[in-house]
């Protein structure tokens, strides 16, 4: 099984605003940004994507500045209630771009 990297990785974040950074993500934080990334309009779930703290690997992504949003959905089951729908709505892109306005 080959290892995977979780050293921070560069990346483009470009807002809705059209202002763009650039930030270094790593370990679980990267993998949370990698499963939005791949998720696309529908996004992620801790129940869909688990994960031990999946609202503390958003948290740090929005204090960089990507823009996630939260939908509450219903769940059922023995201990229904209501999950988190955090869904990117950011354009990422791998590596440090210079982008034009």
């Amino acid at each position: 099984m080959a290892k995977t990297d979780w050293g921070n990785a560069p990346f483009t974040i470009i807002n809705f605003d059209r202002n763009h950074l650039h930030i270094y993500v790593k370990g679980r934080d990267k993998w949370a940004l990698g499963q939005l990334i791949g998720a696309g309009n529908r996004g992620c779930t801790p129940i869909e994507n688990p994960a031990p703290r999946w609202s503390a690997y958003v948290f740090n992504l929005r204090e960089i500045g990507v823009q996630i949003d939260t939908v509450h959905e219903p769940h059922g089951g023995d201990f229904s209630g209501l999950h988190g729908r955090y869904i990117l709505r950011s354009r990422v892109l791998p590596g440090h771009v210079e982008v034009v306005r």
